[in-house]
């Protein structure tokens, strides 16, 4: 069973947030840049939540060759766009515009009733995209979720699974972390483990406290963020500002 190391993987401390958008976006834009000289596109996995918004505004603010940039959503709630908590909402807000705006998005969610009845439709949609990822940025909940890989979740074997499919349905157990939006799509570990570049960003002493706690042996089902802490070769690296 998956678990975190014994010894604490990394942690990197910024003095603001800031400092942390700003160092992050120069790294994430030179690994896109890269690629597109490489081989012509790249790909960027992104989520949502508050904490990567300031990064956000920094990458788009950067002017590289977007539009052979393919930024994928990491996971969604089952919402439209422009209805609440819809995470394509806020990346397109937040960073499909100015310098980023011709980037190609790539998003998660159908018209589909249910994500398991979504999931045909969107593998056709991340057939395009090149993989592996350049980059892909992360959140963690206080309950170590990453994702939508929440803690004893239905689907949760499916998410973390080292090889099989690149997306997941997710029915999440209610909580004060996930609301009343327990069904989720998400990307898988399977399609996440082989990035060139994990950056895991927490902000504020409640979430080092948990990713802490996800830093200590356990089973990775009660705080999955241990798929990848616990990982030898996942390319996770975790950024953090009080």
């Amino acid at each position: 069973m998956p678990s975190a190391p014994s010894s604490s993987p990394s942690l990197t401390e910024y003095e603001s947030a800031l400092d942390m958008a700003q160092s992050l976006a120069k790294r994430i834009t030179g690994h896109l840049s890269q690629a597109i000289a490489e081989r012509g596109e790249a790909s960027l996995a992104v989520s949502g939540g508050s904490t990567p918004r300031g990064l956000y505004a920094e990458l788009a603010q950067v002017a590289i060759d977007w539009s052979r940039v393919f930024i994928v959503l990491v996971d969604e709630r089952w919402v439209n766009p422009n209805e609440e908590g819809s995470n394509e909402t806020f990346v397109r807000q937040s960073l499909i515009c100015d310098q980023a705006a011709g980037a190609r998005f790539v998003g998660l969610k159908t018209a589909d009733p249910a994500p398991t009845q979504g999931l045909q439709e969107v593998e056709n949609r991340l057939a395009s995209v090149p993989y592996p990822f350049d980059a892909v940025i992360l959140g963690m909940g206080e309950d170590g979720h990453t994702a939508s890989w929440f803690p004893y979740a239905q689907g949760l074997k499916e998410a973390t699974a080292t090889h099989g499919t690149k997306v997941a349905a997710i029915e999440a157990i209610q909580s004060k972390v996930t609301g009343p939006l327990t069904q989720r799509i998400t990307l898988t570990r399977s399609a996440l483990s082989s990035a060139r570049e994990i950056y895991l960003l927490l902000a504020g002493e409640d979430k080092k406290r948990a990713w802490n706690e996800a830093a200590r042996p356990g089973p990775a089902e009660e705080m999955p963020i241990r798929f990848l802490l616990g990982d030898p070769n996942s390319p996770i690296q975790t950024h953090y500002v009080p």
